[in-house]
């Protein structure tokens, strides 16, 4: 989406957030980043000001990375829009169906994304789209 600079993804979320609020005219990727920022009122208070740029998060410590969690959001957007991995968007709607809403059908979507990636990461390998949609079909 922007690459791997952390500061540069930070400092994205920030510009998006500063213009949104000011109503300026956003590109198709800004808006699906501020609709995710409005989804998550409990993170507006970081992007007043520029502390959260170099801030740690330590799940350790019972925080929560809210640029991770946002950008998770933005990928499920991204996989969905794109129906990638193959059949991911048919999964999404039956799971909306069953879980009643978009925020909460993304939240538990999350977690078998999160679990694929450290899967992956872990055995120092791409992700498996078969074994992420087959984690994904145990939630219906």
């Amino acid at each position: 989406m922007f690459g791997q600079n952390r500061q540069q993804l930070r400092q994205m979320y920030h510009d998006v957030w500063q213009k949104s609020q000011a109503n300026e005219s956003l590109s198709a990727l800004e808006s699906m980043i501020a609709q995710v920022i409005n989804e998550h009122s409990e993170y507006h208070k970081i992007f007043n000001n520029d502390a959260s740029l170099d801030q740690e998060y330590f799940v350790e410590d019972g925080q929560t990375n809210p640029f991770l969690h946002m950008g998770l959001h933005i990928s499920l957007h991204e996989q969905i829009s794109t129906d990638r991995p193959a059949g991911i968007r048919n999964m999404y709607q039956q799971l909306q169906a069953k879980f009643g809403n978009a925020h909460d059908t993304e939240h538990q979507m999350m977690e078998c994304l999160t679990e694929s990636l450290w899967l992956a990461q872990r055995n120092n390998q791409a992700p498996s789209e078969t074994d992420y949609l087959i984690a994904l079909k145990k939630l219906l």
